[in-house]
């Protein structure tokens, strides 16, 4: 049911209040009543720009602003009750503007329209999580620089198909971390920058006539500049199908090293130890500790990849310029910022706390014949052999070892001969993982003095 205040708003179209269920689909203020402070501070800056244009009085326009400043203060002390029967956050502050002030609550709407005013109210709000999401992000690189300055020479084995490859640091697997994640950072702040257009002022779909200024609002709220495309202005979600675009990413990005984690903390693994702040244990098995935080990062990313899609499937047969279907772009959005910035904080805390098994890491390197490339490059350097017939023998000796059940160091040099005659000595000193690791310096490498260098130039990016 509607009451009479619902319907003065529509004027004189309707004779009777949309029924129950009419009044159920059409409304939004279950999930848009997140934009108040949004919506407040739009309304604002169109109040201010009104009354500096002449087109209302600086008496009303006064009144608008403080009589919003009352509203908002009634919202964040949990007090102002919203209605469904005014359909949205725009609809239920205006009415109770009226309440508090009068007539004049009237005039704030000259020269917009509700299409302008969510998209700018939900342009500000998107922007503010990039915002968060870059801030967060910059806390998780930090967090896994600390580690990998750490770890720097700690040697690990580093995969291929989840079997040992080749030696590698722990600093250099953190590392790799913050590669990706700057790249997020870097997605967020890109897009943040193409976004911050303000689209109020483009009324409806084709501007208004009011000789406004919609330069002056678009500073006054923080925006670069305003739209140039009035019919763009208010049917564009570009930006936040961006942030879910650069979302999707980033949770990809985490639910990776989530799963890591969970391998790495099993008895199996034992590579790192989580704290209990960030693990649980069994209902049934004492002996257990779950990496509950890590599982459930990895599972947020069907929540932030299904949000990109169901925006993308909203949008994608939309003409110009505003349809009712884009009020069901904000439940979506909200969901994943809410998810992304949670994954991001447990991450962080997770990486802050975790510790190392060194000697685990260190013994895992060390098997699974991780050091058969650097005797294949070996043969290639001091034998003279061509890399493919180098890889030969390396396979030949890896069999050798294999069929006797040890490690290529622990073959001897008589054995290494009887595959190839051109084995010195020599050859056991590129078959420790600290050797393996440490001559692997070229840019971008795993020897520990690159993975300084790389911890350096992040310090000077992050500042």
């Amino acid at each position: 049911m509607t009451d009479k205040k619902s319907n003065a708003m529509w004027g004189g179209r309707f004779a009777a209040g949309p029924d129950a269920i009419m009044e159920a689909i059409n409304a939004s203020i279950d999930f848009d009543k997140r934009l108040a402070s949004q919506d407040i501070a739009g309304s604002r800056a169109h109040a201010s720009m009104l009354a500096k244009q002449g087109i209302l009085t600086d008496t009303d326009a006064e009144a608008i602003r403080e009589g919003l400043l009352t509203v908002l203060s009634e919202i964040e002390r949990g007090e102002f009750v919203f209605s469904t029967a005014l359909e949205d956050i725009h609809m239920n502050v205006e009415s109770r503007l009226k309440d508090i002030i009068g007539e004049a609550a009237g005039r704030l709407h000259t020269a917009r329209s509700r299409n302008d005013q969510v998209a700018t109210d939900f342009k500000l709000w998107t922007r503010d999580q990039y915002d968060a999401a870059i801030s967060g992000l910059d806390a998780l690189i930090r967090a896994l620089i600390v580690q990998a300055e750490k770890g720097a020479d700690w040697v690990m084995p580093g995969f291929t198909h989840l079997q040992t490859a080749q030696p590698v640091t722990w600093g250099h697997h953190m590392m790799a971390y913050v590669e990706m994640f700057g790249r997020d950072m870097s997605r967020f702040k890109d897009a943040r920058v193409r976004m911050n257009e303000s689209p109020l002022g483009s009324a409806a779909l084709a501007g208004t006539g009011f000789p406004i200024d919609r330069h002056m609002t678009a500073e006054a709220l923080g925006f670069d500049r305003p739209t140039a495309n009035s019919l763009d202005a208010v049917a564009d979600r570009d930006f936040a199908l961006e942030f879910l675009s650069c979302a999707s990413i980033c949770a990809m990005h985490l639910s990776r090293f989530a799963e890591e984690l969970v391998i790495w903390s099993s008895a199996q693994f034992r590579f790192v130890a989580l704290s209990d702040r960030f693990s649980t244990g069994s209902s049934i098995m004492p002996q257990k500790k779950n990496p509950d935080a890590a599982e459930l990062i990895r599972a947020k990313i069907g929540r932030i990849f299904g949000a990109n899609v169901a925006l993308m499937t909203v949008m994608k047969g939309l003409p110009l310029a505003y349809s009712k279907d884009m009020q069901e772009d904000k439940e979506q959005v909200f969901d994943a910022a809410d998810n992304l910035m949670l994954a991001l904080a447990a991450m962080t805390g997770m990486v802050s706390d975790m510790t190392a098994n060194v000697d685990n890491l260190r013994a895992a390197a060390a098997s699974g014949f991780s050091t058969a490339t650097d005797l294949a490059d070996w043969l290639v350097r001091e034998a003279g052999l061509p890399f493919r017939d180098a890889h030969h023998v390396t396979g030949a000796l890896v069999a050798m070892a294999e069929k006797k059940g040890v490690d290529l160091p622990d073959l001897s040099l008589e054995e290494m001969k009887s595959v190839h005659e051109a084995i010195t000595e020599s050859v056991y000193d590129v078959l420790t993982v600290e050797n393996s690791v440490a001559s692997r310096t070229s840019y971008g490498g795993t020897a520990p003095a690159q993975v300084r260098a790389q911890i350096t130039r992040w310090k000077e990016v992050l500042g």
